[in-house]
């Protein structure tokens, strides 16, 4: 819907590399869910953060990636949506900048006004036809990208992981949309030695850096989403004691050093069933469901890394399960692979300046809908999430 004074907005962020990895499977599925979540909420401005384009073979998947953008461009479900802006970063063989991000923003044919921002010229441009940018990004002046500094984590390994941002004007409000994908826990062994980790330290040292980035006065602040995949985690070290309060716990270590290579927890009695193994790929919980119950509502409480960013950034409350890691099986997508404890990885965060331009209708109308698509349809490894809420706009 789209009055005098709002403009409906759909964002979504998808973590899409396993989605590549099993190409063609999933694909169709995925593609319904997303198109039925439009349907839905009817946006007149949609826009979709990906991570992982082409997935952990991006060197041969890159060219079913392009496909899938282009179907999604061409479909019959986004025919109303006459201008679409896509911007994927494929370039693989270009390390120092390659981050596997990819940005899809449809404008429907009744939403006029609507400019965006060339980070160049510094001004804002109309938007017209079907833009698509699909390479390096070296040299578009309407995204800005960069991959996180090598520097930055001397001692893990340096991944395709960074940031993109786009800027926005519709009917004369302007926002920021940065797609951002931040640093993994490599093992869930190191995850545990401390609390917070020394993952979770990484993550919140890149997500400052992006925030300052986009802060940066040269280009006057505007109000920002941040969405994608954050890789935010439990912590796990406090977690683990609460799962493990009536287990015996052991540590095994290899042989030659004094490296822990697996931790178990025993339950006490009956028959010293194991309650949960640690390794560093990993994390096998006997009780599985509890992640799942009232959507893991309990285990809010370890979810932590987003508090230090509560002066500068808000988020809606999370009404939906860990959004990863799913089960990549047709038949099983409500269950989570235990190669890692289930966590709210993909979020949709904003600054304060966006919280006041979203606008909270009033009892029984449309309100703002924080959620995942495809509950329970198999989507990957990671559950899309999306974010819809009428944006308050300075139309005349």
């Amino acid at each position: 819907m789209e009055e005098s004074n709002y403009t409906d907005v759909l964002l979504v962020t998808a973590n899409v590399g396993s989605l590549f990895d099993n190409v063609g499977e999933m694909e169709k599925d995925w593609l319904r869910e997303l198109y039925t979540a439009i349907q839905t909420y009817r946006p007149r401005f949609v826009a979709l953060h990906f991570q992982e384009v082409g997935g952990k073979e991006y060197q041969s998947n890159m060219e079913h990636a392009e496909n899938f953008f282009r179907s999604m461009e061409s479909s019959e479900e986004m025919r109303d949506f006459d201008r679409v802006c896509t911007y994927v970063d494929s370039h693989f063989k270009c390390v120092d900048s390659f981050t596997a991000l990819g940005s899809m923003y449809f404008i429907h044919k009744s939403l006029k006004n609507i400019y965006q921002y060339d980070f160049n010229s510094r001004d804002f441009k109309p938007v017209a036809g079907h833009t698509k940018c699909v390479g390096s990004l070296e040299g578009v002046t309407t995204v800005q990208k960069e991959k996180f500094p090598k520097n930055f984590w001397p001692d893990f390994k340096w991944s395709r992981k960074g940031y993109m941002r786009t800027r926005w004007l519709i009917h004369n409000q302007g926002m920021d949309l940065v797609n951002v994908h931040l640093f993994h826990d490599a093992s869930n062994l190191i995850a545990c030695n401390s609390s917070p980790s020394v993952y979770s330290g990484n993550r919140k040292k890149a997500l400052r850096y992006v925030i300052n980035r986009i802060c940066d006065s040269s280009d006057s602040p505007q109000p920002y989403f941040l969405f994608g995949d954050f890789n935010f985690r439990l912590d796990t070290s406090s977690l683990v004691q609460h799962l493990s309060i009536s287990a015996d716990v052991q540590t095994v270590k290899k042989d030659s050093s004094n490296e822990v290579e697996r931790i178990i927890c025993e339950e006490k009695d009956n028959d010293h069933k194991i309650l949960l193994q640690i390794e560093t790929k990993l994390f096998a919980y006997l009780h599985q469901a509890v992640f799942r119950e009232d959507n893991g509502k309990a285990l809010l409480k370890y979810d932590k890394e987003m508090e230090a960013f509560k002066d500068v950034m808000s988020e809606e409350d999370i009404p939906f399960p860990p959004s990863y890691p799913y089960s990549e099986d047709y038949s099983e997508p409500t269950q989570y692979m235990n190669t890692r404890c289930p966590a709210w990885c993909d979020r949709i965060l904003y600054s304060h300046t966006a919280q006041e331009i979203m606008h909270k209708r009033q009892e029984g109308e449309p309100n703002v809908v924080y959620n995942t698509l495809g509950p329970n349809v198999c989507m990957g490894d990671h559950k899309p999430v999306f974010l819809c809420f009428p944006l308050k706009t300075n139309a005349p």
